[in-house]
């Protein structure tokens, strides 16, 4: 037994391949499931949301961009190495905070 995918999207229904390989619809749905008659075919366009293609535009935004600050790396290993780098545990310990809270409200 297969599944038939038809241009409305799956068909649950059954079908059967005859000794001459040919695909057909079966004659009886299978015990317990009701027949269903075939759903008429949709347009042959297909329809892409704008959500769809915001996502897209910022997929593509994102993978343009490079995965590393190489100026940023550069800048703050220089600060290690001249000794200009600090440390502010204050401000570590809001943002740590803070971001706790947005997680809560976003549960």
């Amino acid at each position: 037994m297969t599944n038939k995918i038809g241009s409305g999207g799956i068909e649950n229904r059954p079908s059967q391949v005859s000794p001459d390989r040919g695909v057909k619809p079966a004659t009886q749905s299978p015990p317990g499931v009701a027949a269903k008659e075939p759903s008429a075919p949709q347009s042959g366009g297909v329809h892409i949301t704008e959500s769809a293609r915001q996502l897209a535009a910022l997929e593509q935004a994102v993978q343009a961009s490079p995965d590393v600050d190489v100026q940023r790396v550069e800048s703050v290993s220089s600060a290690i190495r001249d000794g200009r780098y600090q440390v502010s545990a204050e401000r570590i310990a809001d943002k740590l905070i803070r971001m706790e809270h947005d997680l809560l409200l976003a549960s």
